[in-house]
């Protein structure tokens, strides 16, 4: 989408690489909580999320922003910062 600054998207993901750490989605477990969540594709984020145990989800989806869910927390990033 951006293709002059490719340069900066790979700095950035690799900052980004060495402070995240990145998991899997558990596939034998399903969570009721999870059908809050209208799009069945985002649900695995929030079955890993819980399954991991994370506090926050970040993220601009109105799915999760709507939903509700209170663990783990769904915050936009200005929330987040704030």
């Amino acid at each position: 989408k951006f293709p002059n600054q490719t340069k900066e998207l790979d700095n950035f993901i690799t900052r980004l690489s060495m402070l995240v750490e990145f998991v899997g989605v558990p596939e034998n477990i399903e969570y009721d909580i999870e059908k809050l969540i209208r799009d069945k594709n985002d649900r695995p984020i929030l079955r890993a999320a819980i399954f991991h145990k994370v506090d926050v989800i970040i993220t601009g989806d109105k799915d999760f922003l709507e939903a509700g869910i209170t663990n783990p927390k769904a915050m936009s990033a200005a929330e987040f910062i704030l």
